[in-house]
């Protein structure tokens, strides 16, 4: 019987992001996503700590590979809190990435599925995210809709 891989596990479990997860190539898989960087041990440490005391305000989800250890899938929801809408608050979906290995196993609707939940629990009236065109119909199955035009100013 062949070992399972991460192409083959039967239900993954998501989970909230852990202080260990620098070592189980977080940090490599979002790489995969966009320019990371290096990121110390310290520097995840810090800011795991700082994303901490954000409470239910900033989460980060994350799919481990029960056989190989290694984070396969990850996203984040941020609140924010509005006074539109009757003080009324906004998930704002960012950072989702699905390892290259582990892709077409539904793991990015299930990180999908998990942050709009939360951001349902906690009281927000909708939940958005930017995304690529490449990406869009994957949104669409998702549940999501396009509306309006994204723009962007990057610092350097």
């Amino acid at each position: 019987m062949q070992p399972d891989t991460p192409n083959n596990n039967h239900n993954p479990k998501i989970r909230r992001l852990e202080i260990t997860d620098i070592s189980k190539g977080f940090i490599e898989l979002l790489r995969q996503l966009t320019v990371c960087g290096s990121v110390s041990e310290t520097q995840f440490q810090d800011r795991f700590q700082e994303l901490v005391t954000e409470g239910e305000n900033h989460v980060i989800c994350v799919i481990e590979d029960e056989n190989t250890e290694r984070i396969i899938a990850t996203g984040s929801v941020f609140i924010e809190k509005k006074f539109i809408r009757n003080c009324g608050k906004v998930g704002h979906i960012e950072d989702v990435v699905v390892d290259v290995s582990a892709r077409g196993m539904n793991l990015g609707k299930k990180v999908i599925d998990f942050l709009t939940a939360h951001a349902e629990s906690v009281g927000c009236y909708k939940v958005i995210l930017d995304c690529s065109s490449e990406n869009k119909a994957f949104y669409e199955k998702c549940g999501f809709n396009q509306k309006e035009i994204q723009m962007v100013k990057y610092f350097t």
